[in-house]
């Protein structure tokens, strides 16, 4: 087979129809080169941090688009797509195990080059806060024009596209806690704990996050629906 390339069609820098259409120049031109780095591990943590931000660009597209489909009464199509945001979260998630191999003594001999930056100030990860609070409104504003609760979805049948979204959403919850599990265990491991980050916000408080719930009354249904049970009224009395 001929590994010759066919003559670029497109317009725009780069030699190949590829470069060109995946601008492959300017995105490999955006890291630190081998001078500007403090150290040559810093290539890898950049890379990983403007690949996760690629990947926040798209999860919010998705949810943005979800967002659309349930304004219009179409939860099978938002189902779709709200799936494949938490996939690609799913992905950006294990994307950050490689940052294991970071070893802490390199991060510290370029951390200063990350002035006050920090992963809070991610545009991508905002983006994606924003889009799930947005949701969370107008699934809650869904139900509530059907004169539905969380809990009837429940107590309904799981293959109603309804409880399938807002099965979908509770997965998008709990891959956000995954991310944050994630992210808090990779930042101890490479500076340790009780100590501030570039922001002098102390590492540790990473924790207090990764229960937060951004569906929390999809949660709640769940503790409804077993405090409800027979079992649950019975473990409410406490011991006789």
């Amino acid at each position: 087979m001929s590994t010759t390339s066919l003559p670029a069609v497109l317009s725009g820098p780069g030699r190949t129809d590829y470069a060109r259409y995946m601008r492959t120049d300017e995105l490999l031109s955006l890291q630190r080169g081998p001078t500007e780095r403090a150290h040559p591990d810093e290539l890898l943590f950049q890379v990983v941090h403007q690949a996760s931000e690629l990947w926040f660009k798209l999860i919010h597209d998705d949810l943005a688009r979800a967002l659309q489909h349930i304004a219009a009464d179409q939860p099978g199509a938002a189902d779709i797509l709200i799936q494949r945001a938490a996939l690609s979260l799913r992905l950006v998630t294990e994307q950050l195990h490689i940052l294991r191999h970071l070893h802490p003594a390199r991060f510290a001999a370029f951390r200063s080059a990350l002035g006050n930056g920090s992963g809070f100030e991610s545009p991508g990860w905002k983006h994606l806060h924003d889009a799930t609070t947005e949701l969370d409104i107008a699934f809650s504003r869904m139900l509530a024009s059907l004169d539905l609760t969380p809990v009837d979805l429940h107590r309904g049948e799981p293959s109603d596209p309804l409880y399938r979204l807002a099965e979908t959403l509770v997965s998008l919850d709990e891959q956000i806690a995954l991310w944050r599990t994630e992210h808090y265990t990779v930042a101890t491991r490479i500076i340790g704990h009780g100590v501030l980050g570039t922001r002098n916000t102390p590492v540790d408080s990473l924790t207090r996050l990764i229960s937060h719930r951004r569906f929390p009354t999809l949660w709640e249904a769940r503790t409804e629906l077993t405090e409800s049970s027979p079992r649950g009224r019975h473990s409410r009395q406490g011991p006789q």
